[in-house]
């Protein structure tokens, strides 16, 4: 791995980073080496093991940008060596149609390793409807 991550927070604010620059190949230093990683998500089927991961995250990106989202801390589970952070990620960009788009719920898992924190697991849900608003699986 070219890069340690001292903190859970390190590690999550380069995958955000990467994310939002689209960058595979950082986003992917986030990622554990071991091959019990998985992705959850909305609308995509469970990736498994470093290649299917690595192959969601290519087709988000395959439309040649990345995904820039506004991040939202809603709690922290740091116990020994494993972090969970439950957060909202709120897309920057307007939904197809000029609509704000709706914010997402997300759990990011790190593990402590030999080489600093890595990511484990990422796994998205939608966020509570507001009023006005219709989730998108009701539609």
């Amino acid at each position: 791995m070219s890069q340690t991550f001292d903190t859970p927070q390190d590690a999550e604010d380069a995958y955000y980073d990467a994310l939002e620059d689209g960058d595979l190949e950082v986003l992917f230093t986030v990622w554990d080496e071991a091959d019990d990683i998985s992705c959850l998500l909305p609308m995509h089927p469970l990736a498994q093991g470093r290649s299917a991961v690595k192959d969601a995250f290519a087709r988000l990106f395959a439309r040649g940008k990345g995904i820039a989202l506004s991040v939202k801390h809603l709690s922290w589970i740091d116990t020994g060596d494993i972090a969970i952070h439950h957060v909202e990620e709120s897309p920057q960009s307007p939904a197809p149609g000029g609509q704000s788009p709706m914010a997402v719920y997300g759990t990011n898992i790190y593990r402590r390793g030999a080489e600093g924190w890595r990511l484990i697991v990422h796994q998205n849900a939608p966020t509570a409807p507001t009023a006005g608003r219709t989730p998108p699986m009701a539609r």
